[in-house]
């Protein structure tokens, strides 16, 4: 009785998805449309004080593409919204391409280490696209959410 105590603590916590980013994550380094490196923390830091949405994409990503009509519903929904695009495409020629093809507004960056990183690890990053919800105090909300119209984005976007 107490080891099958011990799976259901492990399962439990093993299960809940944490607050905040680890510190390994937030120094994982991303490159930006402007052709700059920067770290996860200082893209946090440019949009601090505001809700940020995380959308983690591809452009050879089938369903990240052909959701963006209700993403870009949801942005004109959401003024106040900061968009940050974080892209897994295998090259940033085609990231930067697909950004403009798209039309995708916001904050884009390319993710150099892709899901073997820091940052992939720490939200155990299998499938895309993948929505993330960031407060005001930078405190993840809505840390995996798969489709852009899941009701828990909308529930973490509520400004207050």
């Amino acid at each position: 009785m107490k080891q099958l105590r011990i799976v259901f603590l492990f399962l439990i916590i093993g299960c809940q998805s944490p607050n905040r980013f680890s510190k390994e994550a937030l120094n994982e380094k991303f490159f930006s449309s402007a052709q700059k490196d920067v770290t996860f923390q200082n893209i946090l830091l440019k949009h601090q004080g505001k809700k940020i949405l995380i959308d983690i994409w591809a452009s050879w990503c089938r369903d990240c593409v052909v959701t963006l009509p209700e993403l870009k519903k949801l942005q004109q929904e959401n003024p106040t919204v900061h968009f940050v695009f974080l892209s897994l495409d295998k090259s940033k020629e085609r990231w930067m391409k697909a950004i403009y093809r798209l039309k995708i507004k916001g904050d884009h960056y390319y993710m150099a280490e892709g899901k073997k990183g820091a940052f992939g690890k720490f939200l155990r990053l299998w499938w895309i696209p993948r929505y993330m919800v960031v407060d005001e105090f930078g405190e993840i909300t809505l840390f995996k959410a798969t489709k852009i119209t899941d009701k828990n984005i909308l529930k973490a976007l509520k400004i207050k």
